[in-house]
């Protein structure tokens, strides 16, 4: 598995995330099975939210968090091996919102650390952006967190460029990441710029102003959220009976590779020079061999424009 850069640090980190946000109906045995399948496949970094578990029957914001510290009780040594990430600032209240005040951040972090049974968060990214938002209370709360030693470095995810330059007017910390959906058929993020200036082309309209090439100028890291879902909420792209083009040559280079069609659609994605890393969603545990198998495979050229050009942008 091939690593790269956090951000503008000199910090270098796995390709490959694993997300918890699905954990909180597993068993503990399982968590941990999940847990061994990542470290044993070089993956040490672990994504969480303040919202993680909201939706769980019986449970309520930061239970993946706990049921993650709960099922591995990670000691000192085998918690300073792995990066723990998480996110604030949704609010699943009486009425859904966001918050990105300052007490809202300082608690929230505060609660994450007790649930996480760590001292210090390594990545804190502002999980959506708020309309509401004044920079110079996020740039406090950052401060404080860094100064108590509670957080290390910060992010921020499904962010816009005027978004992050508005938190730049105040905020001091490089923000390392930005947390975007990506996926072979969720990809106007990439595809956009091909087709540019191209009246009568819809992809064509920006509807990330320019994010990708803003990530690599200002050296952000982006993480890729849903990397196997057709769009957002449109179900997983692998196998899907509508894509039949699409799959059939996932299934054509994983057998030239020597894959399986996940680790063709993660190597789509790390195959392009801005060092993206993909966030895994899975709960199963080989799933994340299969990934990580695909993360460093050389695709040319002509396959990554075939791969994109079948999953439906035009490349002109």
């Amino acid at each position: 598995m091939r690593t790269v850069p956090l951000g503008s640090t000199d910090i270098q980190v796995p390709n490959i995330v694993a997300g918890m946000m699905r954990i909180p109906g597993k068993s503990d045995e399982h968590i941990r099975a999940l847990y061994a399948a990542a470290r044993e496949n070089g993956v040490t970094y672990f994504d969480h939210a303040d919202l993680y578990g909201f939706n769980h029957p019986g449970g309520g914001p930061h239970l993946c968090e706990e049921r993650f510290a709960g099922a591995l009780r990670l000691s000192s040594a085998e918690r300073e091996e792995i990066v723990l990430q998480t996110k604030t600032s949704i609010v699943d209240g009486d009425t859904w919102h966001y918050d990105q005040s300052y007490e809202h951040i300082v608690e929230s972090v505060d609660r994450s650390l007790r649930a996480l049974g760590t001292d210090y968060i390594d990545v804190l990214l502002l999980h959506r952006p708020d309309a509401l938002v004044e920079p110079e209370e996020v740039a406090r709360a950052f401060d404080d967190l860094e100064a108590a030693g509670k957080v290390r470095h910060f992010g921020v995810s499904n962010h816009t460029p005027g978004q992050i330059e508005l938190l730049r007017t105040a905020v001091r910390q490089n923000l390392v990441a930005n947390q975007l959906q990506l996926s072979l058929t969720h990809a106007n993020l990439v595809a956009q710029g091909l087709v540019a200036n191209m009246n009568d082309e819809p992809g064509a309209v920006s509807r990330d102003n320019g994010l990708l090439d803003y990530s690599r100028i200002h050296r952000m890291t982006i993480q890729a959220w849903s990397p196997f879902q057709r769009g957002f909420g449109g179900g997983v792209l692998l196998g899907n009976p509508e894509l039949p083009e699409l799959n059939t040559e996932l299934e054509r280079l994983a057998a030239k590779y020597d894959v399986t069609p996940t680790g063709i659609a993660t190597a789509w994605i790390t195959r392009h020079p801005a060092h993206m890393q993909v966030v895994l969603g899975t709960t199963t545990p080989s799933r994340i061999a299969e990934a990580v198998a695909g993360s460093d495979l050389p695709l040319t050229r002509p396959e990554w424009y075939g791969l994109l050009q079948k999953a439906g942008h035009r490349v002109p």
